[in-house]
């Protein structure tokens, strides 16, 4: 349902009115990477409630956060800072290590563990009341039950293999099906149903927005909803495959990797000059919209140079560990900002492919994961034995950066990695310092996955690469579904979408998330196919409106009985207004652009770097070609939210601040934009840049409040909506 403006309220109520949200949800407000412990617990809870018997205990779901939250710190895998020679991260070690008698299956009586816990004694408590971590009473019961029931471990289901649908009907059902069937079972157990679905118009904004990035055409839209009254299935399904092959299509979706391979135009730190890497960005869109599977998407970012008589277009794919920052203040160790990147260059890998917090081994080893320090140096030995050259290019229009013989070419360079021809001696670094190494190490991966294939005594990227990605792996198809799956509802089936290991949370829907997952790997990594599944599912489709029974069973949505209402990414809060006021060029790829931004912006760094805004055609580019320094990010983007690309950001954050709506207002590109769309308001009217700006029709009181603008403040107003800038 609209919201309607009240002609007798003053125009700033009105307009005030018009910012808000349309629903009973609030837009969204800032989200947090990791999860709070309070949603760990209430998580914790729901799926135990939902998913386990009375009897029965989940070790996975239900005693595995309680030993990560309060235990593991102390008891877990790190062998150095593990107190009482206690181990309570696996059943041998509790049951055999310290006394012996920490845990006796079956005995609560006998079992330490317990009488420690529920001690009144402050120097015998367990956790220690210093540690700020205390159990509650049924954290308590819950350990006793786990106890007399014979104390079961479970693996981690993170390292578990992919299980793909079970029965013979769930193997042959069309996955978006197998999707709704899944979320139709975690409906039944809650009490809930699906939400009806959107309306057209909501359907096909949703879907250009997910899909391009770029809201529907005044023409899109009408011959959309003229073909759904008709045909509603054959109309969407039409809407999708055109929107997949649409070149658009690459940008949104490049944006998000993007994200992930931490791309900026700068080299950051305080000098943060500029660098050229913008072939990597073009290679990602292309790699994208031609549909490469994703295994040889990561093959060619990782080892692309090593890949048997590699192209140019391969080479420029690895990229992707070139991104790093580069310090080139004066009076520096290069040694130890080669360290540094190599350490970005691990912990980024871990965290893209892997969703685990590899990173934090380091120093010392993993404090609840089962990550050796030797086996992240083992992984550091991998991008230890790279030059950084830079490779000349002959560049062409063509939005695929592998030169066509038949256009006219420029020379440029760009950023890629190569193998040396003399191998660097890699060793572990006594707690992360490059200045003091230890015991030499051979490039291996953890324990707990599956053992890397390699072509030769020494593995090298080539065979890292293709371990990320062989179907024996658990985690890579699992982190990428998920990662998918959040942009589409807000947040994933595993909400700690970069931490699958003991710390992050568990799925909410483990059979779909494997479901999907096994056969996205089995039909051959294609990402097209994978939002092809998402988008037509029902549960894809179904209205953002929030009812009351909603609020009282599902109030976060956790278990999908609506659509999310999103704030758009920042990237496409500005390209959503250039669609509307009709100055976007929808040129791919090239080099950066420089949109008008605050005066003295630049300023705000170490360096004033020049800022030449773009004129002519150039200057409406999408946002993802803006240049993007990191130290000074383009403030709009920066407002919004964009990652300002000094590490992988897997998630971004939606703010809900005053800066926001000034922005709209007062920044000088808006404005321009502004002026463009009053200038439609003249020739098509009122109506037509409504629609241009929200896909849907005003109501007649909404119009009424606007004709009594100017079409200057009318396009403006339009441009600030809440709407404008949210995808329902």
């Amino acid at each position: 349902m609209a919201r309607a403006l009240n002609r007798n309220a003053s125009p700033a109520t009105n307009y005030m009115r018009l910012l808000l949200p349309r629903h009973s949800q609030p837009r969204q407000t800032l989200t947090f990477r990791q999860p709070s412990f309070a949603t760990l617990i209430v998580t914790s809870l729901l799926l135990c409630s939902s998913f386990a018997c009375a009897d029965e205990i989940d070790f996975d779901r239900q005693i595995r956060p309680i030993l990560a939250k309060h235990c593991l710190a102390c008891h877990g895998f790190d062998a150095h800072s593990r107190q009482a020679d206690l181990r309570l991260d696996t059943r041998e070690g509790a049951l055999h290590s310290g006394s012996g008698d920490a845990i006796v299956p079956h005995d609560t009586q006998a079992s330490q563990l317990l009488q420690r816990i529920q001690s009144q004694d402050a120097a015998m408590l367990m956790p220690p009341p210093e540690f700020g971590k205390p159990l509650d009473e049924e954290q308590k019961r819950l350990l006793a039950r786990w106890i007399e029931a014979g104390a079961d471990y479970a693996q981690h289901w993170a390292f578990q293999p992919l299980m793909a649908a079970s029965s013979e009907s769930g193997a042959k059902s069309a996955t978006s099906d197998l999707i709704d069937h899944w979320v139709a079972d975690a409906h039944q157990r809650m009490g809930l149903e699906f939400s009806p679905p959107a309306s057209p118009a909501t359907l096909l904004r949703r879907l250009c927005l997910d899909l391009t990035g770029l809201p529907p055409t005044l023409q899109e839209q009408d011959q959309f909803l003229a073909s759904y009254a008709t045909d509603p299935h054959g109309a969407y399904a039409a809407t999708v495959e055109r929107l997949l092959a649409s070149s658009h299509y690459g940008e949104r979706w490049g944006r998000w990797w993007l994200d992930q391979a931490r791309y900026a135009d700068s080299n950051g730190y305080s000098v943060d000059a500029p660098r050229q890497i913008w072939l990597f960005r073009d290679w990602v869109v292309a790699a994208l919209n031609r549909d490469q599977p994703f295994d040889q998407f990561t093959i060619e970012q990782i080892a692309g140079d090593l890949l048997p008589n590699a192209s140019e277009s391969q080479k420029i794919a690895t990229g992707f560990h070139r991104n790093t920052p580069h310090n080139e203040e004066g009076g520096i160790d290069v040694e130890q900002f080669r360290i540094e990147s190599v350490v970005d260059r691990v912990a980024t890998t871990g965290t893209v492919w892997l969703g685990l917090t590899i990173g934090c081994a380091q120093c010392h080893d993993h404090k609840f994961d089962p990550i050796s320090q030797a086996e992240f140096y083992r992984l550091f030995a991998f991008f230890n034995q790279q030059d950084e050259p830079k490779l000349k290019v002959h560049w062409t229009s063509n939005p695929d950066p592998v030169t066509s013989p038949t256009e006219p070419t420029a020379e440029v360079t760009t950023l890629v990695m190569q193998e040396r021809t003399e191998r660097r001696p890699t060793h572990l670094l006594i707690k992360g310092d490059f200045t003091r190494p230890a015991e030499a190490v051979e490039p291996g991966t953890p324990a707990v996955l599956p053992s890397l294939s390699a072509r030769g005594a020494i593995p090298d990227r080539l065979d890292l690469a293709r371990w990320l990605v062989a179907p024996e792996n658990p985690l890579t198809a699992r982190v990428i579904v998920n990662r998918v799956w959040q942009v589409y509802f807000g947040r994933g089936l595993v909400e700690s979408d970069s931490d699958f290991g003991l710390q992050g949370m568990s799925p909410t829907h483990p059979e779909l998330l494997d479901a999907v997952a096994a056969r996205w790997v089995e039909q051959g990594w294609g990402l097209k196919q994978l939002h092809r599944w998402i988008v037509m599912s029902r549960t894809y489709q179904q209205s953002s409106h929030v009812s009351k029974r909603q609020v009282e069973l599902d109030p976060t949505n956790l278990w999908l009985s609506r659509q999310q209402r999103l704030r758009l990414d920042a990237e496409l809060v500005r390209d959503a207004a250039l669609v509307a006021s009709g100055q976007l060029t929808t040129t791919i790829g090239g080099p950066p652009v420089f949109p008008p931004i605050p005066a003295g912006a630049m300023s705000l760094g170490q360096v004033n770097r020049p800022w030449k805004v773009s004129t002519g055609p150039d200057r409406f580019r999408r946002s993802l070609y803006t240049f993007t320094y990191r130290a000074v990010p383009p403030p709009m983007l920066n407002v919004f939210d964009a990652p300002d690309g000094v590490q992988a950001c897997t998630r971004r954050l939606r703010s809900n601040t005053p800066l926001q709506a000034l922005t709209l207002m007062n920044d000088a590109g808006f404005f321009e934009m502004a002026q463009s769309l009053a200038m439609r308001i003249e020739s098509e009217g009122l109506e037509a840049a409504f629609r241009r700006c929200t896909s849907r029709l005003p109501t007649a009181e909404e119009l009424a409040i606007l004709a009594g603008l100017s079409p200057l403040d009318a396009a403006r107003v339009l441009l600030n909506l809440d709407e404008t800038i949210s995808r329902e």
